[in-house]
């Protein structure tokens, strides 16, 4: 048992480490405060604990099995995608004016969040995580092959993924981390901008990308 979690783990490491619209969202989010990025990896995190779920009950086979089912999922995902990202690039043009304000003092940064953000950060990043029809197939092709022969299916594919959520949470925390050391840098108006523009250019092309995969 031990072995397969360790090989499980692994194979999460390397999940997470693969570049997506989370990890861009979750970034994102960082720029505006570390609650905004925690609360962003949360709602990541709890679908992809719904979506391991999915997959322990049998229900992301559904999706698998219809076309039509993913097909609509697929568009629903990148509208959602495309929707952050033109977001992203509105927020950048503003300049900060709204969203967040960024005052600069003695070569510092202080960033104040506006009320709220932290739930529309979890909101976002739940929303994005559970648009994505690739999420629910993946889960459905990765979570069986770390059941140990003659395990409980349905309990131990919920643990793993409960394992999985908690594992990318201390991953992803620390792109919130980074982000806060590197504040003073990235909370400089043109290079946040810059940022807010790069961000959501990568999560309108993804978008696009979604929409045109078959």
């Amino acid at each position: 048992m031990t072995h397969t979690l360790l090989a499980f783990l692994g194979a999460c490491t390397l999940i997470a480490l693969s570049p997506g619209p989370s990890s861009v969202l979750i970034i994102r989010h960082s720029l505006r405060s570390r609650r905004s990025g925690f609360l962003a990896v949360l709602g990541n995190e709890t679908g992809v604990f719904i979506w391991g779920l999915a997959a322990a009950f049998g229900l992301t086979g559904l999706l698998a099995a219809s076309q039509l089912a993913y097909d609509i999922m697929r568009i629903v995902g990148a509208v959602v995608l495309i929707g952050f990202g033109i977001q992203a690039i509105r927020s950048a043009r503003r300049d900060g004016l709204t969203g967040f304000a960024t005052a600069e003092a003695d070569g510092e940064a202080n960033a104040k969040p506006e009320p709220g953000s932290g739930r529309r950060a979890y909101r976002a990043a739940l929303t994005l995580n559970l648009a994505n029809p690739k999420a629910a197939v993946f889960a459905m092709s990765f979570l069986p092959q770390f059941v140990p022969h003659g395990a409980p299916q349905l309990p131990t594919m919920v643990a793993l993924a409960a394992i999985w959520a908690v594992y990318e949470i201390g991953y992803y925390s620390l792109y919130v981390w980074f982000v806060g050391r590197m504040r003073t840098l990235l909370s400089r108006a043109k290079v946040r901008r810059r940022l807010e523009q790069t961000s959501g250019g990568i999560m309108v092309a993804l978008g696009i990308r979604m929409a045109a995969e078959s």
